[in-house]
């Protein structure tokens, strides 16, 4: 406990100073730290290797090797995003609403950071360089713990970002990444008084055990076992396109679809959109009514349902209608990201309305749910969440208000 209180008071006392830097002072450490990972790439690709051969080694899948790979384009990606961010407003300062009390006084509601975060994440080290970023950028120091699979990647990533900010004025202490692999430092992270919030970044296990036992507040990302749903009278060519894209575009990631529901009066859709789905390698489990149809399909049992595969498998169930297919998307779906395809406005309408998730699609693939496509520059996390924040957790989800009252002399 000593070494990780260490680090959190250390953090804890940059991060008053950061909450004072100004935005070009933080838009000038961005672009630096976006430069060092395109100059330093090689290290970082070094660094990756030993964790690709440790996941292999260890029997990950290769959904999860996907996740944790590092290649030139990520690198960039990474670096794009920082600069991303460095162009979006700062919400430090901003004033959400403002008014004059009927006694003189001035109020205003002001955008302030929340103070010293925790961010536990799995498996994927492009969350490090978004958190660090985010957080520095919202003026909010971070305390990092990344899993044991990704551990060279995130302690290289860090370092070199550390590195470029602090020479940029950034107050050093501010970005820390906690190193070491041990899972009780997790449990004594939780539980650090002087956190402001933990956000939870992998799968459902390490979400809900974060959201069970953490003594400060919790901002939960969640899986997602996302549906595409097609309507009757859907356009096929666009039906195929949109499934093919949300399952095989990237199938180990949150907000790639797991289920495909369509209705009953589309059925004819389904030997084609199967095969199409088989031949970009993808394992197809269907209903009774799916595998009576397209015999070759495997029966999906009751385990398929509420799971996320983030994998190259997909399941398909027959509904009878658009009230059925919303209820059972509200029924195992995870908040996360759902789709409608359709050409009527109405069950549109009904669809946005009536299903409850973070982000709701009409015509479009679900693997849109993201900080970056959002316009966000990049993003911690996908919020399934109500309360402070829901959807990609960007800029403003990461500060919080308080109210600046200006008065002269009134009493109450």
């Amino acid at each position: 406990m000593t070494d990780l209180d260490t680090l959190g008071r250390i953090a804890l006392t940059a991060t008053q100073a950061l909450a004072l830097v100004s935005t070009t002072q933080k838009n000038q450490a961005l672009k630096a730290m976006a430069a060092v990972l395109r100059e330093r790439k090689q290290e970082l690709l070094q660094a990756n290797t030993l964790d690709l051969e440790t996941g292999r080694e260890m029997g990950l899948g290769e959904g999860l090797l996907d996740r944790l790979k590092l290649n030139p384009n990520r690198i960039e990606a990474m670096a794009v995003g920082l600069e991303e961010i460095a162009r979006l407003p700062d919400p430090i300062g901003q004033i959400s609403r403002g008014w004059r009390h009927p006694n003189g006084m001035e109020i205003r509601q002001v955008r302030v950071p929340l103070g010293l975060i925790g961010v536990i994440y799995e498996a994927r080290p492009n969350v490090t360089a978004d958190a660090i970023g985010l957080c520095l950028k919202s003026g909010n120091g971070v305390l990092l713990k990344g899993g044991k699979e990704a551990e060279h990647s995130n302690q290289a990533i860090s370092a070199l970002l550390q590195e470029a900010a602090y020479a940029e004025g950034i107050p050093s202490g501010s970005i820390q990444q906690i190193p070491g692999t041990d899972r009780t430092i997790v449990e004594q992270l939780i539980k650090l008084p002087y956190l402001s919030l933990i956000i939870p970044r992998g799968g459902a296990g390490l979400i809900h055990y974060v959201t069970q036992y953490a003594t400060v507040p919790v901002l939960e990302t969640g899986v997602g076992n996302c549906h595409i749903y097609i309507d009757q009278g859907a356009d096929p060519a666009m039906a195929q396109a949109i499934v093919l894209n949300a399952k095989v575009q990237r199938p180990s990631v949150c907000n790639s679809a797991e289920k495909v529901l369509i209705h009953r009066n589309a059925m004819d859709q389904l030997p084609t959109l199967i095969q199409a789905l088989q031949q970009a390698g993808v394992k197809v489990r269907g209903c009774e009514r799916t595998q009576a149809l397209v015999p070759e399909v495997s029966l999906a049992t009751a385990e398929d349902w509420p799971t996320e595969y983030l994998d190259l498998i997909i399941a398909i169930k027959v509904v009878d209608s658009s009230t059925e297919a919303i209820e059972w998307i509200n029924h195992y779906g995870t908040r996360h990201s759902e789709c409608i395809i359709t050409q009527s406005y109405s069950e549109a309408q009904q669809f946005q309305q009536q299903v409850d998730a973070a982000a709701v699609y009409v015509n479009a693939s679900t693997r849109f749910t993201d900080g970056f496509e959002f316009g966000f520059g990049a993003e911690i996390g996908i919020s399934t969440q109500k309360l402070h924040a829901r959807g990609p957790i960007g800029l403003p989800e990461l500060t919080t208000t308080k109210y600046v009252v200006e008065g002269n002399g009134q009493i109450r």
